[in-house]
């Protein structure tokens, strides 16, 4: 009798601690617009990105050579460089550069991770199963008259050891872009567009 009134006071005093536990670790959701400044942390996001290439966008169409032209010229887009600590699909960075360039009717671009593919699509058509007709021409594809290319850097700074409540470190992102005639090898436009946060964190918590 003794231990079954001892079982059942610990049951009481630990139900709401495991009530309480299991509430807190149950999974929540909830939408942001892609608009929305959001930090986790001093790292890199998605966040950076939208801020970063709207800065390079708007420098790149308004500035010489793209401020001066109407024909549309067309640009290859050969990547950015990551020379950060951390895994950045930079892929991701080119892609929304191009959208937003695009959008602006200031330019066009080779479609270069295409290529292959449409290589095999034409070696099809000449394969002897399209018509003479109807298969593509060869030879009429494109050049590009500018070459965009890119560097992301990235430098990391830790407060330094000493007595104090939180830990703070100081993340800087740098990304320069190249605008390069292809017949020249000049580079006609440059710019960079930069990220400095401080993240502050208690020593003790989650």
């Amino acid at each position: 009798m003794f231990r079954n009134f001892v079982f059942k006071g610990f049951f009481w005093m630990a139900a709401p601690l495991m009530l309480l536990m299991m509430t807190g670790c149950s999974a929540t959701t909830r939408d942001f617009s892609p608009d929305d400044t959001l930090h986790y942390d001093e790292s890199y996001d998605f966040t950076d990105k939208k801020t970063i290439v709207n800065d390079l966008v708007s420098s790149l169409v308004s500035k010489p050579p793209l401020v001066a032209r109407y024909d549309r010229p067309v640009i290859i887009v050969y990547g950015v460089a990551n020379r950060t600590s951390e895994h950045i699909e930079t892929s991701g960075i080119t892609d929304d550069i191009r959208q937003e360039i695009m959008q602006s009717g200031k330019a066009r671009f080779v479609n270069k991770v295409q290529r292959d593919n449409i290589q095999s699509e034409s070696d099809y058509q000449y394969g002897g199963n399209v018509s003479a007709e109807t298969r593509l021409q060869r030879a009429r594809q494109v050049g590009a008259e500018y070459m965009l290319t890119g560097t992301l850097r990235s430098i990391k700074k830790k407060q330094p050891k000493q007595v104090r409540l939180k830990k703070k470190t100081l993340q800087y992102y740098s990304l320069t872009l190249e605008l390069t005639d292809l017949q020249t090898g000049l580079i006609e436009w440059t710019d960079s567009a930069e990220i400095v946060r401080e993240s502050s964190k208690p020593f003790i918590g989650w």
